[in-house]
């Protein structure tokens, strides 16, 4: 069987690859620029294109047909027609990478399943993912374009740290703070639940719905099952780097108002939000499948990862000074309040009551 990849060496789409070519069933192309495939294991064929270039690529493909074509990343409605015009005769399956940020915010209810509805206010990248879904699933029923929808939520690999807050060249810098033994930004108090998923995971999951006519026409999730609030995420991290964790917790609103980072989107209208994922129907479709890397174990290998590789460090003194100033912003209100508290005792204290 025939698969192409559109993209094929990010955070998930380089783990599936690399499922795929391990398993050796299908004949793998990814259609990419070529940056970063010399990553991947040998076992795939190579068509060097940019996929915004839709004549280039038409001519590369020509009468070439596939049984699985997924693209890993389209985030606006235009990109998704543009694949239609060039696969909708050429695959007998077409995979969209969506996002589980699409999921209603506020949630109905902290149980988190694929018919859960989806609206984002408060974030236009989600909202994106949505009008690519629903583009997709009315081309499957009006004209039957065989499309599967994927709804990854946090997953991560051996390049970088997953977190709640970071900045904007990535999360070493929080990493960095923690060995360098200063307090890290929690959002919240640190209790709401999140879902941490590995790429490893998820590829042996996506892989179990390549080509499977089940899932035509469906939209699936694909996360771990299992829940972590984020003070046992950020502990995790810090025993992984074998500190101590030093949280210090400062309010989603708060920080969302904060104009020098965007965290309306990656917070309020996601990370914020205390969810747990019901994976039934992705079991349904895959029998067999449940995510086995344990969140602890996962991010273990990760920070061992970066720790070997001085590439991976990229510091960020930007956010570094941003987190400086939040935390003694946030001080130094706690002690305006204070201040007034004491005032208004020492007031009620020295003033007769009125009888």
């Amino acid at each position: 069987m025939k698969a192409l990849f559109i993209g094929g060496t990010g955070v998930i789409s380089a783990a599936i690859s690399r499922e795929v070519i391990r398993r050796g069933e299908w004949e793998l192309y990814l259609l990419n620029k070529g940056s970063r495939n010399d990553e991947l294991p040998d076992g795939f064929k190579h068509i060097k294109a940019d996929i915004n270039d839709e004549k280039a690529v038409s001519e590369l493909i020509g009468g070439t047909s596939f049984d699985v074509v997924a693209d890993f990343i389209a985030f606006v409605p235009e990109q998704l027609e543009r694949d239609y015009r060039l696969f909708k005769d050429k695959t007998g399956q077409f995979i969209f990478i969506s996002s589980a940020s699409a999921y209603q915010k506020p949630l109905p209810d902290y149980r988190v399943s694929e018919a859960t509805p989806l609206s984002n206010p408060y974030w236009r990248y989600s909202r994106d993912k949505i009008a690519c879904e629903d583009y997709l699933m009315k081309k499957y029923g009006e004209e039957g374009f065989p499309v599967t929808i994927v709804r990854p939520s946090h997953t991560y690999d051996e390049r970088y740290v997953p977190l709640g807050v970071h900045g904007a060249k990535g999360s070493w810098q929080t990493a960095k703070r923690m060995l360098d033994g200063k307090p890290v930004i929690v959002h919240g108090d640190g209790t709401s639940l999140w879902t941490m998923t590995h790429n490893s995971d998820f590829a042996r999951a996506f892989v179990g719905l390549m080509g499977n006519l089940r899932a035509v026409g469906e939209a699936v999730q694909i996360t771990s099952d299992e829940a972590l609030t984020w003070n046992r995420i950020y502990k995790a991290i810090a025993d992984a780097l074998n500190v101590e964790f030093k949280p210090y917790y400062a309010p989603s609103d708060f920080l969302a108002k904060c104009s020098e980072y965007d965290f309306t989107g990656s917070l309020i209208g996601d990370k914020s939000n205390s969810v747990v994922f019901d994976n039934a129907k992705l079991k349904r479709l895959v029998p067999g499948f449940t995510a086995v890397k344990r969140f602890d174990q996962g991010v273990r290998e990760t920070v061992e990862n970066i720790l070997a590789r001085k590439e991976l460090q990229i510091e960020d003194p930007e956010f570094d000074e941003w987190c400086d100033g939040v935390i003694a912003a946030m001080d130094a209100a706690v002690e305006q309040i204070k201040l007034k508290a004491r005032t208004a005792a020492v007031y009620n204290r020295t003033i007769p009551p009125i009888k």
